[in-house]
């Protein structure tokens, strides 16, 4: 009998099934629907300075709190949402990431009120293309993450800082940065 042999995965993936499937299904995996792409620039501005397992945790939480990430929902939100997401244990409580959150659905609304597809926005910093990491080294940060940061913030989107830019532009697979030796190094 075979002895099945085990999935060699980037460390940071660790042993949690639930980060094993994350990264094995969705970290690094090119996505082009605008509003999963604003719904995972939203948890990224969430984990700031925490934990990104602590997000994967909660997200249905998220998802449930914020109405599935419907842009045009959690725009109409209120004071009296932001009151109820203080009190939801299930969610990061930070009054300033559920404004900001409220805040980039406006902005999401914005840019499709005019044209701007938001997913077309994201992928146009690259043209389009993955950027493959080298498989030995990953950043923090990026030249092209500070430039993506600025132009957000600009935009008026909050927690949306060069290191967060750069995981978020990971885990959606704008950058592919698999470590060499996971079996899913260049697999996207």
């Amino acid at each position: 009998m075979a002895v099945a042999k085990e999935k060699i995965r980037c460390t940071w993936a660790g042993s949690d099934p639930l980060y094993a499937e994350y990264h094995d299904t969705e970290w690094g995996v090119p996505l082009h629907d605008s509003r999963m792409l604003w719904e995972q620039l939203m948890l990224e501005g969430f984990q700031a300075g925490l934990s990104w397992i602590t997000i994967l945790r909660k997200r249905e939480n998220f998802r449930k709190a914020f109405k599935g990430f419907d842009p045009a929902k959690v725009a109409r939100f209120t004071e009296k949402d932001i009151q109820r997401l203080l009190g939801d244990e299930g969610i990061i409580r930070s009054r300033a990431k559920i404004e900001a959150t409220i805040q980039g659905a406006r902005l999401y609304l914005e840019m499709q009120a005019n044209g701007e597809d938001f997913a077309a926005y994201c992928w146009s910093f690259t043209k389009g293309k993955v950027l493959r990491g080298d498989g030995k080294t990953v950043h923090a940060q990026t030249p092209l993450s500070a430039t993506i940061s600025k132009d957000m913030k600009k935009r008026g989107f909050k927690f949306v800082g060069p290191t967060i830019v750069y995981a978020w532009m990971q885990a959606v697979g704008i950058v592919d940065d698999h470590a060499r030796a996971c079996f899913r190094y260049h697999a996207a």
